[in-house]
């Protein structure tokens, strides 16, 4: 029987958001510091104590596993959605099993606390908040007793906002339809048991999601100043050859994996890759 799985990332997805960075790589596969995004959600969890990993893939499935070292990789053809992907954990997991999206940079997520908390509670699911920090994030409400309540529906205590890291038992697991299906799909049912869907609510911690393009460049730009970033208003991966002389020629440009732009070239509102020996660019 294959081990138990103790952390899981949700890797799958179109990368619709990303547009045509998502023809270059999936979403998970860019990198900041020189670490990809998915390699950072691995090691928030193994800080958390989670040892045995796994992710799904979906969009350029090889290309996720070329950056998925220590992890199992479950290939989804069929997308699963943001609750039925963790069917792939389903039936191999002993305690809990803490998950975490990979399309987000943190340097450390209190996953400690989370298990613990959970735990405490004796939850079905249990949700990692902190405070809301306004704008278009939809607000998670709570009880008086601390339970997350379904969506669209207000409560005494809150609103939060969910940072995406959660812990499933194996009860929230047996929950899943077979097939895809959302976590807000389980939310009416997870708030008739007793302690169902507890939310943990934690201060504000650093963490960024990196869904867009723009997002992208604008992450690298303060986390990366000298490396994805280094090239003002751009984003350089590891694996570009950036030009002599280049600054200022190129804007909002993504230079993606083999991107060898010639020094004299200007742009704008691109993005560089190489395919198949062949320079590619298309607009963002």
């Amino acid at each position: 029987m294959p081990g138990a799985i103790e952390g899981f990332l949700l890797a799958a997805g179109l990368g619709t958001r990303m547009g045509v960075l998502s023809r270059c790589l999936p979403k998970p596969a860019w990198t900041l510091r020189g670490r990809p995004l998915l390699q950072w959600g691995a090691e928030a969890l193994r800080q958390g104590g989670a040892r045995r990993l796994g992710c799904n893939a979906h969009l350029w499935p090889e290309r996720l596993r070329a950056v998925a070292e220590g992890l199992e990789v479950f290939d989804e053809p069929e997308l699963l959605g943001s609750a039925g992907g963790l069917l792939h954990a389903r039936g191999r997991v002993a305690g809990e099993l803490l998950t975490w999206n990979a399309d987000i940079w943190a340097d450390e997520v209190p996953f400690e606390v989370l298990r613990a908390r959970h735990r405490e509670a004796r939850a079905t699911l249990s949700w990692l908040l902190v405070p809301h920090p306004g704008g278009d994030w939809n607000p998670v409400w709570m009880d008086h007793e601390g339970r997350v309540l379904p969506k669209g529906v207000a409560g005494p205590w809150g609103p939060y906002h969910f940072t995406g890291a959660a812990a499933w038992s194996p009860e929230a697991l047996a929950l899943l339809p077979e097939g895809p299906s959302e976590v807000n799909d389980l939310r009416p049912r997870l708030a008739a048991l007793p302690m169902g869907h507890q939310g943990v609510v934690v201060e504000p911690f650093p963490w960024r999601e990196v869904g867009t393009a723009g997002a992208l460049i604008e992450t690298a730009a303060e986390l990366a100043p000298q490396e994805e970033g280094r090239l003002p208003g751009c984003y350089l991966h590891p694996a570009a050859r950036l030009p002599q002389g280049s600054t200022g020629r190129l804007t909002r440009c993504v230079l993606g994996p083999g991107a060898a732009l010639h020094p004299a070239m200007a742009d704008a509102d691109a993005l560089w890759f190489e395919e198949d020996g062949n320079q590619v660019r298309l607009g963002l």
